[in-house]
This record gives C-alpha cells, sequence and structure tokens, in this order.
C-alpha cells in the first residue's frame, strides 16, 4: 500500500506502508522531515498533516483529544489531522498528505 506525501519543499513522495500502520510512523520511518515528538500517543501535535479532499473524508472522525490537539497549532486548516491518528487500510491506499509546517523537525510553530 502506498501513499503519497508532499513535505515542506513541495516535494511529493511515495511512499511504501502495511496496513494497520500509522501514517505517521511511514512518513517517519522513510525518514521525512517530522518531528512526531510522542511517537503516536496523541499527546502533542508534532505529526501534523493536511488530508488531502477526497481523502479527508474517508477517515474516521478526530477524538476530542486530537481536535484540542489541532486548535493548539498555529497552521490549522479545514484538512488538518494527526498523522498518528491516521491507521492505513486498503481504502486509504494512494491517500494524499501534505506536512504541515509546524510538523518540521525545526519549526518553533508547535
Amino acid at each position: 500500500m502506498k501513499i503519497l506525501v508532499t513535505d515542506h519543499s513541495g516535494v511529493e513522495h511515495e511512499l511504501e506502508g502495511l496496513d494497520g500502520w500509522r501514517t505517521m510512523e511511514v512518513i517517519r520511518d522513510w525518514g521525512l522531515n517530522i518531528k512526531a515528538e510522542c511517537g503516536g500517543a496523541c499527546s502533542c501535535a508534532t505529526c501534523h498533516v493536511y488530508v488531502e479532499d477526497g481523502w479527508f473524508e474517508k477517515l474516521p472522525d478526530p477524538s476530542d483529544d486530537e481536535e484540542d490537539l489541532l486548535y493548539s497549532t498555529l497552521d490549522k486548516k479545514p484538512n488538518s489531522r494527526l498523522s498518528c491518528q491516521i491507521l492505513l487500510s486498503e481504502e486509504l491506499d494512494g491517500m494524499r498528505v501534505t506536512l504541515a509546517p509546524s510538523a518540521a523537525k525545526d519549526s518553533e510553530a508547535a
């Protein structure tokens, strides 16, 4: 299964992932510039991504905790999600996301 991730420079990367993996894990393990400080515990917002239209609607609604964390970022958009809360499945094969500026390892805006 593949996900397409646009990095902070606007370059799109086709990454291979596994069913049941967190999108954040795939992005991190392929070496893209993502902080992912809490490792998927939904206790920070350092894996913030923008999910492309058509894919965003396929995701389950965010939890209250995820919503609270997203509101703490300076770059939240209507299609914002925490990539640690997006579990890969066959339905999400080919999903497109863009790394939010606040997810960069060198970002001060979290």
